[in-house]
């Protein structure tokens, strides 16, 4: 299929919302908290004159696109950017696609594609300084054979999480690497 057709398959953003059965009342927190700042909203100018379209490839499940999907619906709103949501589970040929370090299957990834369905920019799965953060905090865990390394884990992403709905600044550097790329 061609990425134009993917995004008529994909959900509008109520359909995705409504079908979320994890994270969606920390998603909508953050999407409600959130506003851009004036370099975001002068950064955007730039970027609605390209009339692009967003293809997210995503599942409710994704800590990290209960952090990234907001930011991205604010962004494309303040841009006059239609977003469409392709479930990653269902929907492997796209995803395969779009595999992070050409093995994983991350998500979020945005794929912004203009009027005729050209592939114009690709993001995600994670700013580049929230991947540091998570790096670093990996570095923390014991050993993967220890017996507590499920449980430190467990306790890492649930830090992760709680940072992420939290830090307004970890918000505005995931607007900023959105919109780095475009």
């Amino acid at each position: 299929m061609e990425l134009l057709e993917w995004f008529n398959k994909g959900l509008i953003t109520d359909e995705y919302v409504a079908g979320m059965k994890v994270n969606k009342d920390e998603m909508n927190k953050i999407y409600s908290e959130y506003s851009l700042n004036q370099e975001e909203k002068e950064q955007i100018q730039a970027i609605k004159s390209k009339e692009l379209k967003a293809i997210v490839i995503s599942e409710d499940w994704c800590g990290d696109a209960m952090l990234n999907n907001p930011i991205l619906l604010k962004l494309a709103e303040e841009a006059g950017i239609d977003v469409r949501f392709i479930l990653r589970d269902q929907n492997l040929e796209l995803m395969d696609q779009y595999l992070t370090n050409g093995t994983a299957r991350s998500i979020p990834i945005f794929i912004f594609i203009d009027q005729n369905g050209e592939e114009k920019a690709v993001w995600g799965p994670r700013a580049e300084k929230l991947q540091e953060l998570v790096t670093s905090e990996r570095s923390k865990l014991p050993d993967q054979e220890s017996p507590d390394f499920k449980d430190k884990q467990m306790e890492m992403y649930k830090h992760l999480r709680e940072r992420y709905q939290q830090e307004e600044e970890l918000w505005h550097t995931v607007a900023k690497s959105i919109l780095a790329v475009l």
